[in-house]
């Protein structure tokens, strides 16, 4: 698996403390956390008194491979994850063919195994005539089950009624869902229409997919996993209306009901559509300060359990096309850590509650094996980060296949530094090695 790593002058962010400690790595594991821990064998990686964290988790990104690799793949965007310190990815169901049967899932796990920087887990995705193959996910080795009740490709959004009861009844592990209304969409899309005819400015897209929207949706599907008892997490929450159907709480593994919210949700809101046009189309999409502000408030109190990414990349070509021609998502993974970090600059979110969003918490919900804190016998997944050494985001560093970021031009005052995967260095001062350290995530369910 690699030689021991020994991290020395390490500043521990972890499970809501910081310690001063070394930490010794025996591939893939952490096998010692202390203080003055000595191995002569072990390769020194000296830590400079910099904050050491949970590799990131994110649960929440499109990859595009199989099918639509123009756009991105497996080994191009685990990748740009390692350099922004996310260690785990769980990857989304909307490729290329569509990850509709068990067959087809295991297909991406078999790319992965050859391509991937990170380690990694796939949705399950649900269609209006797949159930009998959703039922035969396995809860151990898969990390959950994905639902369009929003606009989708293919037939991939399911409006079916019987079918969400099913779902709802039946799913053998955690639902991840997408909540739009599509019928509100359609008749915001038609209303649009006859006042711009085909010239829809974007500024008009949180018009379109409006609070109304996504509330109708969120609702729903949090009313049906009530009714069935199932433990549903919605995925990329935009508004503050929304907020009313969650609750606080102090420990996430007690909740059934969850949801997160994404990193271009907490940074734009619907002021930038005149700057950044197509490149900050997402869905859902990013709507007013007001709804901003108030996501990061429950961000912080507890109703909010997650960050992720919904890291979606699109070729410049497809983003510059008209408003309605252009496709929604964008490229995040790489900068998500350096926003969270600048929020923590800005004093308006701590370290510590960084780690807990985007490491613990993460796993805990999906019940990862082993992942998301760094303590001994975990596997070593570790990001360094230095708060001290500020980076513009530019052509030149950024390393989404689509060769692009809606932070171009923005400077961050935190670095990722060093990335260790399952026990291995893969980046370190800019330059990547260790390749294909990334595991299979299993689930301790």
């Amino acid at each position: 698996m690699g030689p021991r790593i020994l991290i020395k002058n390490c500043v521990i962010i972890n499970e809501d403390k910081r310690e001063e400690k070394d930490i010794l790595i025996e591939p893939p594991y952490i096998r010692r956390i202390d203080r003055d821990i000595s191995d002569p064998a072990a390769f020194v990686l000296e830590a400079g008194g910099n904050i050491v964290m949970p590799g990131i988790i994110d649960d929440q990104v499109h990859f595009r491979e199989p099918g639509l690799t123009n756009k991105g793949d497996i080994y191009t965007e685990s990748l740009a994850a390692v350099a922004g310190g996310v260690t785990s990815y769980m990857d989304m169901p909307n490729t290329k063919p569509q990850t509709l049967t068990q067959d087809l899932l295991e297909e991406k796990y078999r790319i992965a195994a050859n391509r991937s920087w990170a380690n990694y887990s796939f949705f399950m995705g649900v269609a209006n005539n797949n159930l009998d193959e959703v039922f035969k996910t396995n809860p151990v080795n898969v990390c959950g089950i994905k639902v369009f009740l929003g606009a989708s490709t293919g037939n991939m959004l399911v409006e079916d009624p019987e079918i969400l009861e099913k779902l709802f009844a039946g799913s053998p592990t955690i639902i991840a869902a997408h909540c739009e209304h599509e019928p509100t969409i359609r008749n915001n899309t038609e209303s649009a229409i006859k006042k711009y005819g085909e010239n829809i400015p974007v500024k008009m897209h949180p018009v379109i997919r409006d609070d109304n929207a996504c509330f109708l949706s969120s609702s729903f599907a949090v009313n049906l996993a009530k009714k069935h008892n199932a433990q549903l997490h919605i995925l990329h929450l935009s508004t503050a209306r929304e907020l009313s159907l969650f609750s606080k709480s102090t420990g996430i593994g007690a909740k059934k009901i969850t949801c997160e919210v994404c990193i271009h949700h907490l940074w734009f809101d619907d002021s930038d559509y005149a700057g950044k046009g197509n490149l900050i189309k997402w869905n859902p999409a990013i709507k007013t300060p007001a709804d901003r502000e108030g996501l990061f408030e429950a961000l912080v109190d507890g109703r909010i359990d997650l960050i992720a990414t919904d890291h979606a990349p699109h070729t410049l070509e497809e983003k510059n096309k008209s408003y309605l021609q252009a496709p929604s998502g964008g490229p995040l993974v790489q900068h998500s850590l350096p926003v969270m970090m600048e929020f923590h600059r800005e004093g308006k979110i701590s370290l510590e509650k960084i780690v807990e969003k985007m490491c613990h918490n993460p796993a805990t919900l999906y019940c990862i094996d082993r992942r998301g804190f760094i303590r001994e016998g975990n596997f070593a997944d570790l990001a360094i980060v230095n708060l001290e050494k500020p980076w513009t985001v530019s052509k030149e560093n950024i390393l989404y296949k689509c060769g692009w970021s809606p932070f171009e031009g923005q400077r961050f005052n935190a670095s990722v530094i060093h990335t260790i995967v399952s026990g291995r260095l893969v980046f370190s001062g800019g330059k990547f090695s260790g390749f294909n350290a990334g595991m299979r995530l299993e689930f301790a369910r």
